[in-house]
């Protein structure tokens, strides 16, 4: 087997992965980024949740948790994303 038997041998990119391995490596770094993307939104949507439930909470429930009527409303009020 000669140099360029070797380098460009059949089923096997550049660095040395079979093709397959290859994709699965770009389907294991998809699912990744998909699994990152899906988990901050959780976590806005969770945020969102939260504020929406200051919103609700009456004079008595804000005052148990150190929190004024106007605090709430301006933070109840915030962007999902903020």
């Amino acid at each position: 087997m000669d140099t360029t038997d070797t380098i460009y041998y059949i089923g096997t990119g550049l660095d040395g992965r079979t093709k397959s391995r290859a994709r699965n490596g770009f389907v294991d770094r998809l699912v990744f980024v998909l699994g990152s993307v899906m988990r901050q939104i959780d976590r806005m949507l969770d945020r969102r949740r939260g504020r929406l439930a200051l919103l609700e909470m009456t004079d008595e429930q804000l005052k148990d948790i150190g929190v004024s009527r106007c605090d709430a409303h301006r933070e109840g009020l915030r962007p999902f994303w903020d």
